[in-house]
C-alpha cells in the first residue's frame, strides 16, 4: 500500500514541510517515487517517522534521533549507549520541569498581586504584571 506525502502526513501527524525536512537531513529514508515523481510511502515509513516523532517529544535532539535509528538496526551495539542516552534526557527534562515550575509560581505570585490591586485601572500598560516582566526582564541581564 503506498501513500501520497498528504497521506502520510495524515497518517503520522506530521506536518508535510517536517517531512521533506527529515528527508533532506537524512533522519528518515527518502521513498521510492512513482513514475510522475510523486513520493511513495509505506507503512515501514509509518513507523520509522511515528518513532522519530516520539523521539522529539521524548527530548531527543535530531542528531540523537538519527543514532538511535543507526543503533536500532546495529546488532553489534551494546545498549547502554542507548541507556546513556535516555538518561542525559531525563537530566534534561527534570531541568526543564524544574525550570517550568519556578515559572509557574511567579506567574501565580504576578497573577494574584494583579487581581487585588489592578482591578480599576483603565490601562493594560500599567498592569503590574507587565511591570514585574520588564522589571525581572532587566534584572536578568
Amino acid at each position: 500500500m503506498a501513500l501520497s506525502i498528504g497521506d502520510f502526513s495524515k497518517a503520522t501527524g506530521c506536518a508535510i514541510e517536517t517531512i521533506r525536512y527529515y528527508e533532506r537531513a537524512g533522519i528518515i529514508s527518502k521513498p521510492p517515487r512513482s513514475s510522475g515523481g510523486h513520493r511513495l510511502y509505506n507503512q515501514t515509513n509509518v513507523q520509522q517517522l511515528r518513532f522519530v516523532l516520539k523521539a522529539r517529544q521524548m527530548g531527543f535532539s535530531l542528531a540523537e534521533v538519527k543514532e538511535l535509528l543507526n543503533l536500532a538496526t546495529d546488532e553489534q551495539q551494546p545498549c547502554q549507549e542507548v541507556l546513556d542516552m535516555a538518561d542525559r534526557n531525563l537530566e534534561a527534562i527534570q531541568r526543564k520541569i524544574d525550570q517550568l515550575s519556578g515559572f509557574k509560581q511567579e506567574l501565580q505570585g504576578l497573577s494574584r498581586t494583579c487581581k487585588t490591586c489592578c482591578a480599576g485601572k483603565a490601562s493594560a500598560s500599567e498592569c503590574n504584571i507587565i511591570e514585574a516582566m520588564h522589571t525581572l526582564a532587566y534584572s536578568a541581564a
